[in-house]
């Protein structure tokens, strides 16, 4: 990715390179390590400034590893993330604290990251006590505001979660994350356990906030018709590894790879008169404990040939703008 890298280096606003999370498995009464499980395995990718890039592939491929690792929410095993400059990874206590003022997150699941103990517009206002920004009655102020954006009104702010839905939680989590007014902000999944209807309000609150603000997005989800209305580029990953990066218009019309093609063919069509052609993938998932030689996919590939097994596919540029790490994607 060093060439995509270097081309674009004027609009990136995130550079990932290289990135690896391991999670160590231990056994025995010494608790020594006796494998590593490769959640997140050499990736690398660009966020432009204003964009929404869009990451989807199937449960434990990897997508929230690598939102909460470019965040240093989870500690990398290797790889960079370079922001205004900087690698996040080398930041000292005190510079990664005021980094985070601008690197934000919206959890999947709003209920478990708010404190049932706190009315929420104190958790809103939590991030403006810990960046000591403004005085009392200037945090409120961002606090109502905020709270107005998402859809929230301001009798809303002395209630505590449990008396909320679904639905308004995750405008809660949306604007705990606003109220800093961040650059960036990974979206983990913040509308897979909503009703559809609510699924497109939340949506809606985020592309608008984005024309307000000029946020940019890492918008991580499984629904592929979801991230087709919000996402700009989309990137698809497989065992830990990205498979495929391109803008959404392309990849959904074009898809290269495999497991791309597989993927897309599962979106249901809006005509009961029309029907897709279906790619049904065989065998499971392997586990990432002990990933397939060469390319991760080749063992449910439907094309798979001898040197898919022996040798890992390059993760290269096969026409402008669209990446695939496949050795017949032509």
């Amino acid at each position: 990715m060093s060439e995509i890298t270097a081309n674009q280096s004027k609009l990136d606003l995130v550079n990932v390179q290289g990135l690896k999370k391991y999670f160590p498995v231990r056994a025995g009464i010494m608790q020594r390590v006796v494998a590593q499980v490769q959640a997140v395995d050499d990736v690398s990718f660009i966020v432009r400034k204003g964009e929404t890039l869009g990451m989807v592939g199937e449960s434990g491929c990897g997508k929230t590893t690598i939102g909460r690792t470019m965040l240093r929410l989870i500690e990398p095993t290797a790889g960079s993330v370079i922001y205004d400059g900087r690698d996040v990874f080398k930041l000292k206590s005190a510079e990664l604290k005021a980094a985070r003022r601008d690197l934000q997150i919206i959890f999947q699941d709003p209920y478990a990251s708010l404190d049932p103990r706190v009315p929420i517009g104190e958790s809103v206002m939590e991030g403006l006590h810990i960046h000591n920004i403004g005085a009392s009655k200037e945090r409120v102020d961002v606090m109502m505001d905020t709270l107005k954006r998402v859809g929230l009104e301001h009798y809303h702010a002395r209630r505590y979660p449990h008396e909320f839905s679904g639905g308004q939680r995750q405008r809660i989590g949306i604007a705990r994350a606003l109220a800093l007014r961040p650059k960036f902000i990974v979206c983990d999944e913040p509308v897979s356990a909503l009703d559809v209807s609510i699924q497109s309000q939340v949506l809606n609150i985020l592309k608008d906030l984005q024309s307000e603000f000029g946020l940019t997005y890492l918008f991580i989800a499984h629904n592929l018709s979801v991230v087709e209305h919000i996402s700009d580029r989309v990137a698809v990953m497989y065992l830990g590894k990205m498979v495929e990066l391109a803008g959404r218009d392309e990849i959904y019309r074009d898809p290269k790879h495999p497991y791309t093609q597989a993927l897309m063919s599962a979106i249901p069509v809006p005509d009961p008169k029309m029907k897709r052609k279906r790619t049904i993938l065989k065998g499971d998932v392997p586990s990432p404990l002990h990933p397939p030689s060469g390319c991760r996919f080749h063992p449910r590939c439907p094309i798979a040939v001898e040197m898919c097994s022996q040798k890992e596919p390059e993760f290269r540029e096969i026409k402008p703008n669209h990446w695939v790490a496949c050795w017949l994607a032509e």
